[in-house]
């Protein structure tokens, strides 16, 4: 072989390695495939089956939701986590079976610790009947305790303490505008109580909104949490999905934490299923003309949201709430489901284009 062709051969060689290592190991994005987040809340799905509807995937056969769940995608399942609710749902024996379930079916588990015995949001944080008019160094005790004990006995991969917590939490002794100084102190024994149970679980932070997230969070620089979980709909956060990439991005380079869009939803259409009045009904509250209360629409809706989370440093995930919110009480159910056209299964219970979004 002279000189010329073993020097033709050699960078074949060379050619050959270079383009087999380019197939094999590709550029990586940003947040590893495995570890994005694609999460569904379905915290009412326990209350909901006790009814015994029947689901169809998207080929039109009967089939379980969480399998169709699991085949479209889904790794994480979102719960709430109520106090001492009046009629035990959402309450601390339901959510700990129902997250055992999740987890054999290989779902990571994301709680939400209301720190209430119902629903806590900007508008509303109610202490539990138990804890109030106790002490507040004995309420900091049973926080501890009690965020300990789910921690121990459910083991979740993601927790919040507290839900959508813009104004604080357990009012009065948590409120921002009163008692910020308390309102830390709470959130930091919450977050101790995790960290020392559960080292591996991923805590959040959840705010609601796209306005005074800067605020809120620099009064955390002290505080040992993982993620910033930011809620976003339309309806209450506005339409400039250019705005929520802007303050994902500046957020999550801020304040140097992981950020996961904590809750989201869209409508499929603006019609009713139910008697129960529905929370979207209007074209005023859309993002028109690119994405309708149309199937395709809301699909390409949550594309965009993953889009966008997808697209920041250190964006890790998003969470579509109310995936399970069917009208599940018959079409004249008054006190069903006000988010029947925000689900992600349609009026006959068959799975929606929209899961194809959580597919890889």
């Amino acid at each position: 072989m002279n000189l010329k062709i073993l020097a033709i051969s050699i960078l074949t060689v060379i050619l050959d390695s270079c383009a087999t290592n380019s197939q094999t190991n590709p550029v990586q994005p940003q947040t590893p495939t495995n570890n994005f987040i694609k999460a569904v809340d379905i915290s009412d799905l326990p209350k909901i089956e006790l009814q015994n509807p029947v689901f169809y995937n998207a080929a039109g056969l009967a089939e379980a939701m969480l399998t169709t769940l699991k085949n479209s995608g889904v790794n994480t399942i979102r719960l709430k986590l109520w106090h001492t609710p009046n009629d035990a749902h959402a309450g601390f024996e339901e959510v700990k079976n129902f997250s055992k379930r999740l987890h054999a079916m290989g779902f990571k588990v994301w709680l939400t610790l209301h720190y209430s015995d119902t629903w806590a949001d900007p508008g509303q944080q109610k202490t539990p009947l138990k804890w109030q008019n106790l002490s507040f160094a004995l309420l900091k005790d049973s926080l501890y305790n009690y965020t300990k004990k789910i921690v121990l006995q459910m083991q979740p991969d993601y927790i919040q303490i507290g839900n959508e917590i813009n104004n604080g939490f357990l009012y009065p002794y948590g409120t921002i505008n009163n008692n910020q100084t308390q309102f830390i102190a709470l959130i930091n024994q919450g977050v101790k109580a995790v960290k020392e149970t559960a080292p591996k679980t991923k805590i959040i932070l959840h705010f609601a909104g796209l306005e005074g997230v800067d605020t809120f969070f620099n009064k955390f620089s002290n505080t040992d949490y993982d993620l910033i979980g930011l809620s976003y709909y339309p309806i209450w956060h506005g339409k400039d999905l250019n705005q929520l990439s802007t303050i994902i991005n500046h957020t999550s380079h801020t304040f140097n934490k992981e950020v996961v869009i904590a809750e989201t939803a869209y409508p499929f259409t603006l019609a009713w299923n139910d008697n129960t009045t529905n929370i979207l009904g209007s074209e005023s509250q859309l993002i028109l003309p690119d994405y309708p209360a149309t199937p395709k629409g809301q699909k390409d809706f949550v594309l965009k949201i993953k889009a966008l989370i997808r697209l920041t440093d250190k964006g890790v995930g998003f969470c579509y709430w109310g995936a399970e919110l069917v009208a599940y009480k018959g079409k004249m159910a008054t006190d069903a489901s006000p988010w029947e056209n925000q689900a992600l299964f349609d009026f006959n219970n068959k799975a929606l284009p929209v899961l194809e979004a959580f597919k890889e």
